[in-house]
């Protein structure tokens, strides 16, 4: 009886922590290069850089697509200059015809961080393969543009 209780609440422990595990999300740093997962088919990835990396993105490439997420109210306040806006909740909408090239470089960035890395994390499922997150204009130390 002991061993069958003990066996039963074994299980029961394997079957809630197995249950209670959300499916991974991958997102690689750029300080950390061992990011390959198991199975790369199942993996949302995307690339989480400095605000310092993206700016020498900026200076020092020709090509690349800087993405603003925010709403237009707040893009029309501030910006960086040369980015396009789409929404973060207009990204499913609204990519497929402005991002028509889904392996082109799209730096991506928001007020604080959360959105973008949320929309980061959408492009990739929707297959995006050169997607790159660098956080909030709040702590942009270069020049921004006004509308």
């Amino acid at each position: 009886m002991k061993t069958s209780t003990i066996l039963s609440a074994l299980l029961l422990c394997i079957f809630f922590f197995s249950a209670c595990t959300k499916s991974e999300e991958t997102v690689s740093n750029s300080n950390d290069t061992n990011h390959t997962p198991n199975d790369a088919a199942d993996k949302i990835t995307y690339e989480q850089i400095s605000q310092d990396e993206a700016k020498e993105i900026m200076d020092t490439t020709d090509t690349y697509i800087l993405l603003d997420v925010r709403t237009q109210e707040e893009y029309d306040a501030e910006h960086i200059e040369g980015a396009i806006l789409i929404p973060d909740y207009e990204i499913a909408s609204k990519s497929e015809t402005l991002l028509t090239d889904k392996d082109a470089l799209i730096l991506v960035y928001c007020r604080s961080g959360r959105r973008s890395k949320n929309a980061a994390s959408e492009l990739a499922t929707l297959g995006y393969t050169n997607v790159k997150e660098f956080g909030g204009i709040i702590d942009w130390k270069y020049d921004t543009v006004t509308n």
